[in-house]
């Protein structure tokens, strides 16, 4: 089970200048081919208008979170998980254990995060600074019940599968924005880099894809927190 964050503008490029057609679809499924028959794919979707009062329909809210992701969204044969602002697309072979899965927090332990803990899966990102990619951090900080986060609802007009709309809530573990609490997690992106946890290429560095196992990385993270010194490593006072 793999979660992949991505920026395809120069694998796209690449693929030009080697002669080939840039296409987003030939890309999405090279790693379908690269996880195989009994591998799972799971594509951010993303998309934080539900917070600002936009309403959320699950059957059409693109993905905000880049061209693979949308590309992943629009297979007639992907599982979109349901809540409104931390959806995932899911492909493969466990896909269906992912339907009507609609959990309340986005971090939470019943979300995607926690799912792809448990199945002792992965997390790819390709061309993407940690900053921009790791949210699995959050899933972790939740977990951890950090101090420098808080519980928020989100209310608005909310439409399902069958096209009934009505008004829900969900739930996000957001930071202190009121104390200045900002997402700074580059640094522990080079902590991982440092013990040999990350594999593969930095951004902008041969394929820029790099892996690592979601459950060294909830470890290591875990023990950041535990020690006291997230600050620094996963947030900053601005």
């Amino acid at each position: 089970m793999l979660l992949l964050h991505s920026s395809t503008g120069r694998t796209l490029r690449t693929l030009k200048k080697l002669g080939f057609t840039p296409d987003i679809q030939t890309i999405l499924d090279s790693f379908l081919e690269a996880l195989g028959a009994s591998g799972t794919l799971l594509l951010p979707l993303f998309n934080f208008d539900f917070a600002s009062g936009v309403p959320f329909d699950i059957r059409t809210t693109p993905s905000q979170m880049g061209a693979l992701t949308e590309a992943g969204r629009t297979r007639a044969e992907a599982v979109r998980t349901g809540h409104p602002i931390y959806s995932f697309a899911v492909l493969g072979n466990a896909r269906e254990r992912f339907r009507d899965l609609n959990n309340f927090s986005g971090y939470g332990a019943d979300s995607p995060f926690a799912m792809l803990h448990k199945a002792g899966g992965k997390i790819a990102v390709l061309d993407l600074p940690d900053q921009h990619s790791m949210t699995f951090y959050h899933y972790v900080e939740e977990s951890m019940s950090v101090d420098y986060r808080f519980h928020k609802h989100f209310s608005g007009l909310y439409t399902d599968f069958d096209g009934i709309a009505c008004n829900r809530t969900y739930g996000l573990f957001v930071r202190k924005i009121e104390q200045g609490v900002a997402t700074h997690v580059d640094p522990m992106g080079e902590a991982l880099w440092a013990k040999g946890l990350y594999s593969g290429d930095r951004p902008g560095n041969g394929s820029g894809l790099r892996v690592i196992d979601a459950s060294k990385l909830y470890e290591e993270v875990a023990s950041v927190i535990v020690q006291g010194k997230a600050r620094g490593l996963l947030y900053e006072i601005q």
